[in-house]
């Protein structure tokens, strides 16, 4: 979101799933990201998303209510709202991870 949001700013047209990936291979792009970050701590790991949080807040913040909520502000953000990007990467990616956090607590507790 970060790199994304700031290069675009900045002029420099970028997807919002980084290259290679896109919109149907972005589950490969997870499989990259777990395998990276196999060997990272938990305290590293939550440190990595409060503050990546926090930025993404601090970002969120530098905007209009019109600007996130309304269509067609930013060409490169294409038929969506601004804003339902940065629900996405906060919000409805929380609450996806805690549903798998619980399954995988109910998987182990059942073995």
């Amino acid at each position: 979101m970060l790199n994304w949001v700031h290069s675009n700013q900045n002029g420099d047209n970028q997807p919002f799933i980084p290259e290679p990936y896109n919109w149907k291979t972005y589950g490969d792009m997870n499989v990259e990201l777990w395998k990276k970050h196999q060997s990272t701590s938990l305290e590293d790991a939550k440190s990595m998303l409060q503050n990546s949080h926090a930025e993404v807040i601090k970002l969120a913040e530098t905007f209009l209510n019109e600007e996130l909520f309304s269509k067609g502000v930013y060409k490169w953000v294409g038929g969506s709202t601004f804003g339902s990007y940065f629900v996405s990467v906060t919000a409805s990616h929380y609450d996806w991870a805690m549903k798998k956090l619980k399954a995988h607590k109910k998987n182990c507790a059942a073995m």
